[in-house]
């Protein structure tokens, strides 16, 4: 994406709310099921009041078609809300869904966590729908089951009450002003959990906001052959987001380009931090987005909304 339409897509994330404040939005501990919908086959039907409305995975073999932001997963499986080291949070939204492979990684990482900082473990935000696709709010991707939203936030040594996964929010790591990490709340531990995540050989990308990416710049050390693969954007000051490589036995999953070479340090993050994409000017012309339909997915995904 070239610079100028990156300062556009960060204008309208602006205009439509900070990205992964949704993240934050308390849940309810009463959730109620949406009502059906009056022509589930109407073609102009936006994908996500179909896709939001699956309550368990698609018996299929487990497989990840389209792109993260396009696209749906076949045998998704759910993470358990409690492990030795981790804990769901936001039950009631049921994105705890995911392809295997990410169910792995998300376990085998939280394992590490603890052997490589203080934390205990991690808190879990949002993974995928039951079948992936687009989601009645929130996230444009996380829908293929290869996203999953870790808090900046350590998972305490107890055990969250269903009250506090869904009202708690996790830690703002960044200042008012957006050009550094708070130091109140910012530790040595949060690199290292990031690092930990960044280091996974199936990890394609972790984002987080620009100036968490500043504070690893910094302080990384000599070792930085894993900060390539953190890549600021906007929000993400409150979470990282994992993104982890197509599955094997996935040929309709599209990969995620190569980033680029480099630590991604110097003059391309400072470009983050100028009055044009701190303060954009916001666009009179700007529109959102037509809906997702079920004829803008892979047409795998008619076949993985319907599986029984």
């Amino acid at each position: 994406m070239t610079r100028p339409l990156l300062i556009a897509a960060v204008s309208a994330t602006l205009l439509g709310g900070i990205a992964g404040a949704w993240a934050q939005t308390p849940g309810t501990v009463t959730p109620r099921p949406l009502p059906p919908l009056a022509n589930p086959n109407d073609p102009n039907l936006p994908a996500k009041e179909l896709f939001g409305r699956a309550t368990s995975g698609a018996p299929m073999e487990a497989r990840a078609f389209g792109f993260y932001s396009r696209g749906c997963v076949a045998g998704a499986v759910a993470l358990p809300v409690n492990g030795e080291t981790w804990q769901v949070m936001r039950l009631s939204r049921n994105r705890m869904w995911g392809h295997p492979d990410m169910m792995a990684f998300l376990e085998r990482f939280a394992a590490r966590v603890p052997q490589v900082s203080r934390w205990p473990g991690i808190l879990v935000g949002d993974i995928s729908q039951p079948r992936g696709g687009p989601m009645l709010t929130g996230h444009a991707s996380h829908q293929i089951g290869l996203d999953a939203d870790i808090w900046l936030t350590p998972m305490p040594r107890r055990r969250l009450t269903t009250e506090e996964r869904e009202m708690t929010s996790a830690v703002n790591m960044v200042r008012t002003d957006r050009r550094d990490i708070d130091p109140a709340t910012w530790t040595a531990d949060h690199l290292r959990v990031i690092k930990a995540a960044a280091q996974d050989p199936v990890v394609e990308r972790v984002l987080v906001n620009a100036a968490i990416k500043k504070a690893l710049c910094r302080e990384a050390g000599a070792d930085r052959s894993w900060l390539s693969r953190v890549r600021p954007v906007p929000g993400h000051n409150y979470h990282m987001h994992i993104r982890i490589r197509c599955p094997a036995g996935s040929a309709g999953c599209r990969p995620q380009d190569p980033p680029p070479t480099g630590d991604g340090c110097g003059a391309d993050l400072d470009w983050w931090f100028t009055d044009a994409v701190l303060n954009p000017r916001p666009n009179p012309n700007w529109r959102p987005p037509p809906p997702i339909t079920m004829a803008s997915l892979p047409e795998a995904c008619r076949q993985v909304l319907v599986a029984r």
